[in-house]
């Protein structure tokens, strides 16, 4: 009698510790497990912190769920982070895209929209007391870009130098990788370098031009490139439709709120969203297998 006592003391133990150890994971969203947004660090850190905790606050009102910025040190944390499952949705250049699909099958949600375009084009920028007023005039120069996967800070200003027949890695004596465009412009404006590659609306953001009241009068623009689809708002592999739906609507929604509206116009300039589609960011595909590139290798310089 006492040994099956024990047996079915052991037996419930041993049911008890199995129990515990299939202990319901919490549920994505919550407070234990909240969904994690990336951000590029496309400016300033610090100012870009607090728009994205703002922005943040507003989608967490709009869809019950707990969300936590994560913002890394370049583009390519936030699309390896999508491709781990350790972001879960981002906003993300159109090259990050590209690669964060075609390596993790992310899925782009919305297109951003600024001043009525869903498209945009880089330039190529030198101050205005520069003696730089062509692409001929850079040979041998100091230039900045932004970071390997930025299409208006790398990308198509090099396919534009090649389209030129310069060949970008011997024409400069020197580039670098800023980290933002915010920084390319500093680099410029300071004597770092004498030009660099920004997104066309870079020099109109509240935050550079606080630094830089007469920004538009010091730089000059000496070239741009063809259009590029803008940045898009992606989701993760995996991740529950609903969830995705929810995120979705939430973004919409913010961008239709005068709260909102503020927030997403300082730093990105974002006036709101559009649904998208993958297929949007074929041309940025088409440009780089028109120019031998391989983006992940980009991504690892």
């Amino acid at each position: 009698m006492i040994a099956r006592w024990c047996r079915w003391i052991v037996s419930l133990l041993f049911i008890s510790v199995l129990l515990m150890g299939c202990k319901a994971e919490p549920p994505l969203g919550s407070a234990e497990r909240p969904i994690v947004m990336g951000f590029v660090p496309s400016v300033e850190t610090g100012q870009l912190l607090e728009t994205t905790t703002a922005l943040t606050k507003l989608l967490e009102e709009e869809t019950g769920y707990q969300i936590e910025p994560y913002i890394p040190t370049d583009y390519a944390a936030v699309v390896e982070g999508l491709g781990a499952e350790k972001v879960d949705v981002a906003q993300l250049s159109a090259v990050a895209y590209v690669l964060a699909h075609d390596k993790y099958e992310a899925q782009t949600i919305l297109v951003t929209i600024r001043k009525g375009k869903t498209d945009y084009r880089g330039q190529i920028i030198v101050r205005a007391d520069s003696d730089i007023h062509s692409l001929d005039d850079l040979k041998g120069k100091s230039f900045a870009f932004v970071d390997p996967t930025s299409a208006s800070g790398h990308i198509y200003p090099k396919a534009l130098l090649i389209q030129e027949g310069y060949d970008p890695d011997t024409f400069f004596g020197q580039t670098v990788f800023a980290g933002g465009h915010d920084r390319v412009i500093v680099a410029v404006m300071d004597g770092t370098v004498d030009a660099g590659a920004i997104y066309d609306g870079a020099r109109d953001l509240p935050a550079i031009r606080e630094i830089y009241p007469n920004l538009m009068e010091d730089t000059r623009v000496i070239a741009e490139t063809k259009p590029i689809p803008l940045d898009t708002i992606v989701v993760r592999k995996n991740l529950p439709p609903e969830i995705v739906q929810k995120i979705k609507d939430a973004f919409l929604a913010v961008a239709a709120t005068d709260e909102g509206a503020v927030i997403l116009a300082d730093p990105y300039g974002i006036d709101g969203y559009l649904p998208s589609q993958d297929s949007d960011y074929d041309p940025v595909r088409e440009a780089a297998m028109a120019l031998g590139m391989d983006l992940e290798e980009w991504v690892k310089e």
